[in-house]
């Protein structure tokens, strides 16, 4: 038997008028989720327990079996693990975004424009934290270059300060969001004065893309301690995703991490590349279990794009789940599939709430006869409902 997770990162909305009342998820075009809805069991799930921040951090460590409220340090350390950082007890993680801000205010009026600076890449990022470590590094404080606009800063030996990720207001006057810490606050104003008119930013306002002109710290947390999937399950499995959070969960799991070519967690990313690496840890590398995540329509709804989360939820039920699906087939082996949200993200908010999501749950050796559309309206009419997400992997994986 192969398990197959498939995450739509935010793919879970609420009805939209401009999409005749249905949510994105409802109003895309999925023949293969609708398949497997038809064929398996649909429900509710409920990732983010209560009283807990709606990040992804959150609910995918439920979908990964982890009880939030016991293994939860915080989403920046398990960013770190998937670049490479030593983490020592007493250290404190952040991310440390690369935003766009406006430029002519003075810095506690600045407008808080763009959480990802037009998405931008891997390599351009690292130039301009070159000129961050240049300017910040030293014995107590340490940047490493992430993916994207995802970086990370260790505090060596300090403290949890709590700062709200940009994502969550964008569009907004930066003054009452900037952090209390003097340390923090004085690195994001200089961080303007550094990288504005960087040379590289210059380029990118040239070619009409946001600049890259400040930090933005938050997500604080320690070292994490997992137990180890293999140790969980008996079973060998592998991440397939584009950002460094899921990375991290998979090397803190002991899960094989399979990079793609070109995959870059927005709409635009390698779909095939994924889908096949995903194939090939499950019928090459030995792997039991494969997870594979896709931040598109979580980027799109915090981008306000409605028919782009449209397209970017049926890139996955056409370009990942149809491929993977039928080389099982084709292979001739069983197979479970677990396909849902991690959270939702209402296009409406441009932002995450901690709502149950819509799951299916197929399993090829029991399928179902009945005709089924995969989304929220329908999965929550079924009346199943989990109240504790971490306890679906149990029994997706018949654990228990």
């Amino acid at each position: 038997m192969k398990y197959v997770i498939v995450l739509g990162d935010g793919m879970a909305d609420e009805p939209i008028e401009a999409l005749g009342g249905k949510t994105p998820l409802e109003y895309a075009n999925t023949p293969v989720m609708d398949e497997l809805a038809s064929g398996g069991e649909m429900g509710m799930t409920q990732n983010v327990p209560h009283g807990m921040h709606p990040g992804s951090e959150v609910a995918n460590l439920a979908v990964m079996g982890y009880d939030p409220e016991v293994y939860f340090t915080g989403r920046s350390p398990m960013e770190a693990l998937s670049v490479g950082v030593q983490m020592e007890d007493t250290d404190i993680i952040f991310r440390a975004n690369v935003v766009t801000l406006s430029e002519e205010e003075p810095y506690d009026q600045k407008t808080l424009i763009d959480h990802s600076a037009s998405e931008i890449e891997t390599a351009d990022t690292d130039i301009l934290m070159d000129a961050i470590r240049e300017a910040f590094n030293s014995e107590e404080i340490q940047f490493y270059t992430g993916t994207s606009y995802r970086n990370i800063c260790v505090w060596k030996g300090g403290h949890l300060v709590d700062i709200d990720p940009p994502h969550d207001h964008l569009g907004q006057k930066v003054t009452e969001l900037l952090p209390r810490e003097k340390l923090f606050r004085d690195m994001m104003e200089k961080s303007f004065d550094i990288l504005n008119n960087h040379p590289l930013n210059i380029e990118r306002a040239k070619k009409g893309l946001n600049k890259a002109n400040s930090l933005w710290f938050w997500g604080a947390g320690t070292k994490p301690s997992f137990d180890g999937f293999e140790k969980r399950t008996g079973m060998k499995g592998a991440m397939i995703s584009a950002v460094d959070l899921l990375k991290g969960i998979a090397v803190g799991d002991g899960l094989l991490v399979k990079e793609v070519e070109g995959a870059t967690g927005s709409l635009h990313t390698n779909y095939e590349g994924k889908a096949q690496a995903a194939i090939d840890a499950l019928l090459c590398d030995g792997c039991d279990f494969a997870y594979i995540h896709l931040e598109g329509p979580d980027e799109m709804a915090h981008q306000g794009l409605t028919m782009e989360k449209v397209e970017s939820i049926e890139y996955l039920d056409s370009r990942i789940i149809a491929p993977v699906k039928a080389a099982l087939d084709a292979a001739g082996e069983s197979y479970r599939f677990l396909i849902l949200p991690d959270h939702p993200n209402l296009l409406r908010l441009r932002t995450h709430t901690a709502d149950p999501v819509p799951y299916i749950l197929y399993d090829s050796t029991k399928v179902q006869k009945k005709i089924a559309r995969y989304g929220e309206t329908e999965a929550a009419a079924t009346g199943i409902f989990e109240p504790k997400g971490h306890k679906l992997m149990e029994r997706f994986l018949n654990l228990k």
